[in-house]
């Protein structure tokens, strides 16, 4: 892992400190190259004949994700977002009235409010496992309410967008795979910054955006599916005819594979150029990035830890590149400006998308600093003493 090489392929780090990987990431350049090459021949040719052109070029979209879970190309699905992914995934459910929703205290904001919409249209129950003192999830207490409650899925975000914190997917897993449970996994914010290995987690499935820690353009992102949930024939409520064959009338028959899941209409070029983004992460190897994101946190935690009166507000035995911070003599506002005066790019974390966990902590919102590989030690240190005013 090269991070001068690194650094020279990702044009947008040379005049700044990015640290909003977590919001959305600076793609490489071979991202960018291959979004504008084919937006210029759409314009050229039409859209239709670029697809035709680059079918070679989609089809890998699939293998490169897949290599990435660690699963088969045809257990994936493009999606125009993570949202659009979990929507998805979640109406292949079939809810009826006093199923439960088994989820934390810790899910992202658009998965509470979509449990909500079933609750207040199908009467559904939503059931939220309780944290340790330390914020880890209270794994025994899962596994009693999996017991007792036979919930019809389990829904957990791995890390969340207001925290640093690493939810025990692999450990849930477990216990849904014991109890035989539909299991879906938010990976939103984990995919491109750690391992993400779906056979080790055995969830059915997951979902994750391009322009985050995988460093692709926005309006893209996956959805896993397992062999599992295709075998017993789940499927989104509305399909189109990639997801389906019209056989006769009033017939149809499902793809086998995960495409179901997908619709026909979608940018090319951001597929191609999504396609691109894991071709890269791939080249490099997760487990690469994952260590040099560890110790770059490390090194930037214990910085911080330093400066007097501001607080870590990250709990948890693991955590992410996500940073979260306060301080006693600063709003969040004041911060907030004096990060900007300096050039370094970051985002805000609310009560909004907390509305759980930040009223725990005593506080209504926090900067949120993401940094990832392109990032250097070097950088992080102008970031501390930035910080300690």
């Amino acid at each position: 892992m090269d991070i001068n090489t690194i650094r020279k392929e990702t044009r947008g780090c040379t005049d700044k400190i990015f640290l909003n990987s977590a919001g959305s990431s600076l793609v490489p350049d071979t991202v960018f190259n291959q979004m504008m090459n084919i937006l210029t021949e759409e314009a050229q040719i039409g859209g239709y004949a670029v697809a035709g052109l680059n079918q070679q070029g989609i089809d890998e979209f699939y293998i490169e994700a897949a290599k990435l879970l660690n699963c088969a190309p045809e257990n994936m699905s493009f999606q125009t977002s993570a949202t659009d992914a979990y929507a998805k995934a979640i109406s292949s459910i079939e809810f009826k009235a006093g199923d439960i929703i088994l989820t934390t205290d810790d899910d992202y904001v658009s998965n509470q409010l979509s449990f909500l919409a079933l609750k207040k249209r199908f009467g559904i129950r939503i059931i939220r496992a309780a944290n340790l003192p330390d914020g880890d999830l209270d794994l025994v207490a899962f596994e009693e309410l999996v017991r007792v409650h036979q919930p019809k899925l389990v829904a957990l975000t791995h890390i969340p967008t207001s925290s640093g914190l690493i939810q025990a997917a692999d450990e849930v897993g477990a216990i849904c795979r014991k109890y035989n449970v539909w299991y879906l996994v938010d990976a939103c914010q984990s995919v491109g910054q750690l391992v993400v290995d779906v056979q080790k987690m055995g969830c059915d499935f997951l979902t994750a955006t391009g322009r985050k820690f995988l460093r692709g353009p926005r309006g893209t992102g996956f959805l896993y599916v397992s062999d599992r949930a295709l075998e017993a024939g789940l499927a989104p409520l509305i399909f189109d005819m990639v997801g389906a064959e019209w056989t006769s009338v009033d017939v149809y028959t499902l793809v086998p594979t995960a495409k179901r899941f997908e619709f026909w209409e979608s940018s090319i070029a951001g597929r191609l150029a999504f396609k691109e983004a894991l071709k890269y992460a791939n080249h490099i190897g997760m487990a690469n990035i994952e260590k040099y994101n560890a110790d770059l946190m490390a090194q930037f935690r214990n910085q911080l830890g330093q400066i007097k009166g501001l607080h870590l507000q990250d709990r948890g035995t693991h955590i992410s590149s996500i940073l979260t911070l306060t301080m006693d003599h600063h709003t969040t506002e004041e911060i907030a400006a004096r990060l900007r005066e300096h050039n370094v790019y970051f985002s805000l974390s609310t009560i909004g998308s907390a509305m759980i966990n930040f009223p725990k902590k005593k506080i209504k919102n926090a900067v949120r600093l993401s940094p990832h590989y392109f990032n250097t030690p070097e950088e992080l240190e102008k970031v501390v003493a930035i910080l300690d005013f």
